[in-house]
């Protein structure tokens, strides 16, 4: 027998990795790398949860609703305490906004230098019946003086503030997905030793694709932009593709190529997205991997937020088609105006 299969390595864990990386911030003294490690902690387990949680009741609405009108489901409420407990014990994090939070959240660590903004269960309806879902993170660091609470200014920056964001997908593999703007790097969970491993090293984007992602369901609230444009994707011969998980959308979009549309609709003039703790976050990803995020007529890191739940529609994939995406609508845009 070959004596060398006998010990393949294992891979660089996450832990190894992020420490190697410090190097890339001249002004790191450890805390982003020590935030970092308790997300993944957090990450760790929500996902015990997720895979136990058909065995000892905690799937199903909770039966209360967030601050977005949305009914909570238990897992809602568990991944949110655990992540908020993590992020507070870790001591790095002065605020941090929630889905499921109204208010920012005050951690006591007034020496901190960072603030998150997280959603910490993403389509967490879908457990019920095995769907994967997420957790979506961005990190920015705070513009206040250290040594007070964290303010309203800390957390309404523009997404190009960002210095680190990523998302975990629970599916038929965990998996962590992380830039802090040096490439976007993807760590698969070992669950036998309890730790994730670098699986998906500098995850590029393919510049175009062949998939289509959104919510046909709701065609007939479409601008006529956006009706046109998916009535293109179909004519290229385009695959539609919709989880109704924007976690596993995105995560599949980034890997194969391809766009994911929440747009504005008559319904939802805003669209549905938060912009500060989904579309930016994934916006950051995108961009590292060589794709492109919009509103459908500007840059999603460019968006001035004016409040913590602020929504914005999202065009995300595939630099080439999100252009086209914009092109379609920039038309719908310029008529628009040309009426006024």
């Amino acid at each position: 027998m070959d004596h060398n299969k006998l010990a393949l390595p294992v891979g660089t864990t996450l832990d190894r990795f992020i420490m190697r990386k410090q190097e890339d911030f001249p002004y790191a003294t450890g805390e982003l790398s020590q935030l970092l490690r308790d997300i993944a902690l957090a990450a760790k387990i929500v996902n015990r949860e997720i895979n136990r949680s058909g065995l000892i009741d905690i799937a199903g609405a909770y039966g209360n609703q967030n601050v977005q009108g949305e009914e909570q489901q238990k897992l809602d409420v568990i991944a949110n305490i655990r992540f908020i407990r993590a992020l507070r014990n870790g001591g790095e994090v002065c605020t941090i906004i929630s889905e499921e939070d109204e208010d920012m959240i005050q951690t006591g660590n007034n020496q901190g230098k960072y603030v998150v903004a997280i959603d910490p269960l993403d389509g967490s309806s879908n457990i019920d019946v095995n769907v994967s879902i997420g957790t979506i993170f961005s990190i920015y660091r705070r513009v206040s003086a250290t040594g007070s609470e964290g303010t309203e200014q800390d957390c309404l920056q523009t997404g190009t503030h960002q210095v680190a964001a990523g998302y975990v997908i629970y599916g038929s593999s965990t998996m962590l997905v992380y830039t802090t703007g040096n490439g976007v790097n993807g760590f698969t969970y070992e669950n036998s030793l309890g730790e994730f491993f670098l699986s998906h090293p500098q995850i590029s984007t393919p510049k175009t694709g062949a998939i289509y992602s959104i919510n046909e369901g709701s065609s007939e609230y479409f601008s006529e932009g956006t009706a046109a444009y998916v009535a293109y994707c179909k004519q290229q011969g385009y695959s539609a593709r919709y989880i109704g998980s924007l976690v596993a959308d995105f995560h599949r979009n980034l890997l194969k190529g391809g766009i994911y549309m929440y747009p504005a609709t008559k319904k939802a003039p805003n669209g549905k997205l938060r912009l500060m703790y989904e579309c930016n976050a994934l916006a950051f990803i995108v961009e590292q991997a060589g794709g492109k995020s919009s509103n459908g007529r500007s840059r999603t890191m460019e968006i001035e937020p004016k409040s913590l739940h602020e929504r914005s529609p999202l065009f995300i994939g595939s630099t080439e088609l999100v252009e086209k995406a914009e092109e379609f609508l920039a038309t719908e845009y310029t008529d628009a105006v040309a009426s006024l």
